[in-house]
This record gives structure tokens, sequence and C-alpha cells, in this order.
């Protein structure tokens, strides 16, 4: 609960205006999903989508599975951000499908390169948290 009420305090105070979160599975899911339900508890709904690592050759054989549509404003999500590239993965199959990215939100930046190869996409980036933050508080 309390990724998902901070996590759409940030959002909210980015003025992306999202109507949709989601992010690479398996490590965006819990993130996008805490999101969608503080909002919704919020009266503010947002909606939560999984991008899969690739199409299933059976079901409905999307990438991006759940309540997203064309045409939507989304934040791509993630538990932490490393070298970026989930979800820069997740932004090009938001685009690919019709969605327009707004941004990035992860719980963690790990400082390893991972906002800067996302705002080289042109892709901004807001986080909860450092790395640094973390470990400085634990010594």
């Amino acid at each position: 609960m309390l990724i998902g009420e901070l996590g759409l305090r940030a959002l909210e105070e980015t003025g992306w205006g999202v109507q949709a979160v989601g992010g690479l599975t398996l490590g965006a899911d819990p993130v996008a999903y805490a999101i969608s339900y503080a909002s919704a508890v919020a009266g503010r709904p947002i909606r939560a989508f999984t991008v899969r690592k690739e199409a299933k050759t059976h079901g409905t054989q999307q990438l991006i599975e759940g309540p997203f549509s064309q045409g939507d404003r989304v934040a791509v999500v993630e538990d932490v951000i490393t070298t970026g590239a989930s979800a820069l993965r997740a932004a090009a199959a938001v685009r690919e499908q019709g969605g327009k990215v707004c941004g990035a939100f992860a719980v963690v930046d790990r400082d390893e390169g991972g906002r800067a190869a996302l705002e080289r996409e042109g892709i901004a980036v807001v986080t909860l948290a450092r790395i640094t933050d973390i470990v400085s508080r634990m010594a």
C-alpha cells in the first residue's frame, strides 16, 4: 500500500496526467498494480497493465496484457532501475501499440546508468529513492 500511495503521489506531482501504468513483467507488476489500487481508493483511477517479455503464441497473443488502450498516456514503471533496459523495452512496446510514454517511475534508482539511458531516449525519470540514499541511512 505504501509504495502505491507514494508512487501515485509522485506521478501526480509530475503533471504527466497518466491514464495507465505498467512495465516489463515481473518486476514492474507489483508496482503498477499498487499504484492502480491506490489511485482507485483515492477516486482517481489509473489503469495497470503488464508488458510481456514476448508475445505468447496462444491466447490473446498480445505483448501488452491488461487494460491498455491505443492513445493512453502512460508511465512505465519499475521496481528498480539498473541499466534501464527493461523500461526501454516496455516503452518501445507501449509506443508500438500507440501509447504515449510520458515518463518512467521506479521505486529505487541503483545509480548504474539506467536513468541516463532513459533520459537519452527522451524519457523523464521519477524515483522514490536512490541507492545512495538507502545505503547512507543504513550506515
